[in-house]
């Protein structure tokens, strides 16, 4: 079967592996036939080399892992040895090896749901990450009548910020260099603010400050800190992006002197979360349909990635289809 692994900084090789079956399962686990998959901001690190804690990741240049860095995947049930799930169900979530870009993938049954089929499989994957953002604002405090602010108004960031609308948010405020403003009405944003988050928090007034903040960047330490800078007194801050170093410091005098909470997490009750999001989708069809911006056919997998990389003002959510 085909599959794709980083070999070097920014390369992608497509290899041929022995095909995957229904041999190679253990209880709780299922066969996807590859339909589709997400490009999400964590998997650019691998893409760029970085070297990741994951089992398997250890090639000289880069990772060499067959099927990383992908874990957002749509595809159809070959195989199950979990019982909600069975031959030919359609469904979407997580590749829980981090090695969906492959034409056979073996993932946890709980992380997987069907979804709506009158979605595409390239529509679909936006599920995986909506189910993540919708979880992150069940440990908030309720939005409603509230002034959020979401550092960061990528593919995640976006989502956010049209969650929080949704849910009654008084106030959207989306902070992000790229020049966002085409897309801010169409994801709940009232303002867009076309500026980095140092110089963004550096400028607030007083009764400028965000009840809850959003770090939905990753990657870096200094966003952490420029949250915490823009919270109100008594807000919440929860950083959602991705932390590639074991200690972050943070300002504990004004942790302190502003009596904030500060959250992080990742997504549990997976396919709790998948169920939802396909709700709230249903809620709100006009969504997925504009969050997928650009899909790329697997033999275009570098090129699906290299835009990923770069900014782009009319990029939200890119799709891999098989």
């Amino acid at each position: 079967m085909w599959s794709y692994r980083v070999v070097a900084p920014y390369s992608f090789e497509r290899t041929s592996i022995p095909a995957k079956t229904s041999e190679c399962l253990t209880n709780g686990q299922v066969l996807l036939r590859f339909q589709a998959a997400g490009v999400c901001g964590s998997d650019l690190p691998g893409f760029r080399g970085a070297q990741g804690r994951l089992p398997g990741d250890d090639g000289r240049s880069a990772a060499e892992k067959d099927g990383f860095p992908i874990h957002e995947v749509a595809g159809e049930v070959l195989a199950s040895r979990h019982p909600d799930h069975r031959p030919g169900d359609q469904v979407v979530g997580w590749a829980s090896g981090f090695d969906g870009l492959m034409e056979r993938v073996v993932s946890d049954g709980d992380g997987l749901a069907p979804y709506d089929p009158s979605l595409s499989a390239a529509q679909a994957v936006g599920l995986q990450p909506l189910a993540c953002v919708l979880y992150a604002c069940e440990q908030l405090p309720d939005l409603a009548g509230r002034h959020v602010a979401i550092i960061g108004q990528g593919s995640i960031g976006l989502l956010f910020s049209y969650v929080a609308n949704a849910a009654g948010a008084r106030r959207v405020t989306g902070i992000d260099p790229v020049d966002r403003e085409k897309l801010s009405c169409a994801f709940g944003v009232d303002d867009a603010v076309r500026a980095t988050s140092d110089r963004w928090v550096s400028r607030l007034a007083p009764e400028d400050r965000p009840e809850v903040v959003i770090e939905a960047v990753g990657h870096q330490v200094a966003t952490l800190g420029h949250a915490i800078g823009a919270a109100a007194p008594g807000g919440t801050v929860f950083y959602f992006g991705v932390a590639d170093d074991d200690s972050y410091p943070i300002d504990m005098r004004a942790m302190l002197r502003k009596n904030l909470t500060l959250k992080s997490g990742v997504t549990l009750d997976r396919r709790r979360m998948l169920d939802l999001a396909g709700k709230f989708a249903a809620e709100h069809p006009d969504l997925l349909g504009t969050y997928l911006t650009h899909t790329f056919a697997v033999d275009d997998v570098q090129a699906a990635f290299e835009l990923a990389s770069r900014p782009d003002p009319d990029r939200v959510k890119i799709a891999i289809a098989g």
